[in-house]
């Protein structure tokens, strides 16, 4: 045997868990709507992406729609939807039909991203599907006219990178950054004024943990300037906990919109940012994140279309009933169907937004039962 070759017999290495790093090319820039773009949407819908090559199995836990024994819906609702829904809420209703010819739903033009309890405050529309989280004053607007916050339950998963049609959103760093991984709790600490989650104020990469050349050197804060629907959600899910809803510090450089962010990030050696999948356009370091003790994960296709990844988002149906109180009958059996595997179905067959698996809706069905 030739000297510096390894036998076969040689015992191997042992493992070494970490990171897998490879080399992926960044997206392709993106641009806001031009105002021709906004118009068709009003009236047409945003045209479809093309669908990911990659399409996740249906949970096989989602239980099956059943109708209700003895139920004979006749109903009709008016319903907002989102310019990036008309297509998904279509077809929900002509497969829920099949079960319940007199259930009729009408999508009202104009479709529009900004949606919200605003135009169930008003009382033109029963139901609103919308693709973000409800702004704060559209809950407070609502509350203050009903006395109760808006009936709001997931109905889909979002996308993973499709630009405008709820990509999942990242942190990330510059590409000479050794950070391996980052929790909720730090980046509340290092983001907010709150701290809610607990932790020690941040200001230098010694404080995540890093040490030698790095430690003394300060954190770069980039984000979305509120309120944008990016910025909801990093706030809700990051910042906020029970105890109350986080609030931004002042050492964040804002951009007014996620395009930028990217970009921010590769040109500051120092940086920490967030922005949407689909607006990575630069050479930036993803970083995997952990919740409460859980592993660190990355927004890698299959972790957002498992719904493991802390940052997937979701699509919402918003209606006016309090939380709790029964729902009206055919609204219910119609958000039954959505949440079982045959309107999950619905939503593979599209191929743009990803279903829901069990557990989002086993928490949806409970909401819905008031539990």
């Amino acid at each position: 045997m030739c000297a510096g070759l390894a036998s076969a017999q040689d015992a191997a290495p042992p493992s070494k868990p970490g990171q897998l790093i490879w080399v992926e090319p960044s997206a392709a820039p993106v641009f806001p709507q031009t105002e021709e773009e906004k118009k068709a949407g009003m009236v047409e819908g945003r045209t479809l992406p093309a669908p990911e090559l990659l399409q996740p199995d249906l949970d096989p836990a989602l239980p099956r729609y059943i109708p209700t024994k003895g139920l004979k819906l006749k109903a009709h609702f008016r319903a907002g939807v989102s310019d990036v829904l008309p297509g998904l809420a279509a077809a929900w209703v002509a497969a829920f039909r099949k079960y319940h010819p007199g259930f009729q739903l009408d999508l009202v033009k104009p479709y529009a991203g900004s949606l919200g309890a605003l135009e169930l405050i008003k009382g033109n529309l029963d139901l609103v599907f919308v693709s973000r989280e409800l702004k704060p004053t559209d809950i407070s607007g609502f509350n203050a006219k009903f006395g109760y916050p808006p009936f709001s339950v997931p109905i889909s998963g979002g996308t993973w990178r499709h630009f405008g049609f709820l990509d999942a959103i990242a942190f990330m760093v510059n590409p000479d950054n050794p950070i391996r991984k980052l929790s909720f709790e730090q980046l509340d600490a290092a983001f907010s004024s709150t701290r809610l989650r607990g932790g020690k104020p941040i200001k230098t990469w010694g404080d995540l943990g890093l040490t030698g050349e790095w430690a003394n050197r300060p954190v770069h804060l980039y984000g979305i300037k509120p309120w944008n629907g990016f910025e909801e959600f990093v706030r809700e899910h990051v910042l906020s906990t029970p105890q109350g809803r986080g609030e931004w510090n002042d050492k964040i450089h804002y951009d007014e919109t996620f395009f930028n962010i990217a970009r921010r990030v590769a040109a500051d050696p120092e940086a920490l940012g967030y922005t949407g999948l689909s607006a990575i356009d630069s050479e930036v370091k993803i970083v995997p994140l952990s919740v409460e003790g859980g592993p660190a994960l990355s927004p890698s296709y299959e972790n957002v279309a498992s719904a493991a990844y802390p940052l997937s988002r979701v699509l919402y149906l918003n209606t006016n009933a309090r939380s709790g109180a029964a729902l009206n009958p055919a609204l219910r059996e119609f958000l039954r169907f959505v949440l079982s595997r045959e309107g999950q179905a619905v939503v593979r067959k599209q191929g743009i937004y990803l279903p829901l698996r069990v557990g989002q809706v086993a928490r949806s069905q409970a909401y819905i039962e008031g539990k």
